[in-house]
């Protein structure tokens, strides 16, 4: 799935014309019939001079097994073995001064203190699985689950790991894997945005936007940010004394002017994801508002998620609205954990026992509901939930003194459930400190070449051309999904 190659000024530069010239004859002929099938997302990518829908449906490449995903982002860097990664070993070290390497926020070290864990692990389901007492809602839904131990990422930095874990880059300015989706798929719905971001109560996670951007794609492809509470996206309404058929008046005559500038112009994307938009929005001012009503939900649903709890009612708001875009045929639905103020995330560098336990405890029931409503209604065999934040901690103490941890990209855990995804399995493993991966070492591309496997896309074949370079998400040296983790 390429992206067509941009004119600039009625010009080809030099790489662009050896890259065109080769097939063209045969393109040209190709193109005809292709676009005579349905083959193209719309006219203009045929080399037609009209209006591009950047989010209509395209049919995947590959067998599909997911048709949604949403991914619960835990911002701060949860720490595994204190939440999935059961390590009996730790808990007679505590306190205690080991050689152990280690790399985060504090630089490499070769010695530290040991933090034992702090909570008790037990066993749930049938498959056992130990999970800590943070989230007992969750642990009896790990039939459903499937536990990845060795991810790896390439930077401790939260910054750069946010990068790196939403883009598959370090550096800002790339299409983060919403956007991939939403490109590669376009979108079922055509009233709601592909892509939807949910943020914490609080604010957004570091960096903000550059998350969910759609980078060197058209802007339409971008994550649109969806509010649990009151106006669900701002600036959506009209401007005050403008009735709604006054602005459909303007609208079309806005696309009237932007058509014929059009006519002119070769394959301008741009200006079609432009005019795209505008239409959204115009539905979106009607749609939005009902997809967001949760009074239509019943009282039990509302508990499932916990929203008659104070602890819990925002996170599970967010949760129960993810699960009503699913089934308004949105892509991707991304929702955070933790924003960007002081101690309010998961990044526990002073008191582990006071961070892990809100943050455990504002999201265990709202995200057991949504994996058991999700079942409950057929949703689950069709949806995606990924769940993990950008790298995990550390064994060790970050200071002196308390009980926190810091940064660790060399090893920690994230879990998958539904869509195609085996459950009650665990895979991969770090060493029995949790210190780093040592078994089925799994980067974070490998993470995003499952994903986009289960949609039915090819990781390492959807790609958007870009600056003389077919780019995709995976990189050039490309990723294999983790098939031990594929039904």
């Amino acid at each position: 799935m390429k992206q067509n190659q941009p004119n600039f000024c009625n010009q080809l530069n030099r790489r662009e014309f050896i890259k065109d010239i080769g097939g063209g004859f045969a393109a040209l002929g190709l193109t005809g019939m292709l676009a005579q099938d349905g083959f193209f997302a719309s006219k203009a990518m045929a080399k037609v001079p009209d209006f591009v829908n950047p989010l209509a449906p395209k049919a995947p490449p590959l067998p599909a097994k997911a048709k949604s995903v949403i991914f619960l982002f835990m911002y701060g860097g949860p720490s595994h073995m204190d939440t999935f990664d059961y390590k009996p070993e730790l808990y007679p070290l505590d306190g205690k001064t080991i050689q152990v390497k280690t790399f985060g926020r504090g630089g490499h070290r070769n010695e530290s203190r040991v933090v034992g864990p702090k909570w008790k692990f037990k066993q749930y389901g049938q498959c056992g699985k130990h999970v800590s007492d943070l989230f007992p809602n969750i642990g009896e839904c790990v039939d459903d689950i499937a536990f990845l131990h060795s991810m790896t990422a390439d930077s401790p930095i939260h910054g750069s790991a946010m990068l790196m874990m939403n883009s598959g880059n370090l550096l800002s300015g790339h299409p983060s894997i919403g956007s991939w989706v939403n490109y590669g798929l376009g979108s079922v719905n055509e009233n709601l945005p592909g892509f939807m971001v949910m943020l914490d109560k609080i604010g957004g996670p570091i960096s903000g936007a550059k998350n969910w951007s759609s980078g060197y794609m058209p802007a339409s492809y971008q994550g649109t940010v969806l509010r649990s509470q009151g106006t669900p996206i701002l600036d959506l309404k009209n401007a005050k004394g403008i009735a709604r058929a006054e602005q459909r008046t303007l609208l079309d005559h806005l696309r009237m002017m932007n058509e014929g500038h059009l006519s002119s112009r070769y394959d301008n994307t741009n200006l079609s994801a432009r005019v795209a938009s505008y239409e959204l929005a115009y539905k979106m001012q009607s749609s939005a508002p009902e997809a967001v009503d949760l009074d239509k939900e019943s009282t039990r649903i509302k508990e499932l998620y916990g929203i008659d709890g104070s602890r819990t009612e925002d996170f599970g708001r967010k949760c129960l609205l993810a699960r009503r875009m699913v089934e308004r045929g949105v892509r991707f639905i991304q929702v955070y954990s933790g924003g960007h103020h002081n101690d309010a995330n998961w990044d526990a560098h002073g008191d582990l026992v006071k961070n892990h336990e809100l943050h455990a405890g504002n999201t265990d029931k709202p995200i057991a509901g949504l994996l058991k409503d999700l079942k409950q209604r057929g949703l689950l065999d069709e949806t995606l939930v990924v769940w993990g934040g950008e790298f995990g901690r550390q064994p060790t103490a970050e200071y002196k003194e308390g009980t926190g941890r810091d940064h660790n990209a060399y090893g920690f855990t994230m879990w998958m459930a539904g869509g195609g995804i085996k459950g009650g399995v665990s895979v991969g493993a770090t060493d029995e400190l949790g210190s780093m991966a040592v078994d089925d070492k799994f980067h974070v591309r490998r993470l995003h070449a499952t994903i986009l496997n289960q949609l039915g896309l090819d990781p390492n074949n959807l790609s958007f051309f870009h600056g003389g370079l077919d780019k995709s998400l995976v990189g050039v040296e490309g990723a294999e999904p983790i098939k031990q983790i594929i039904s």
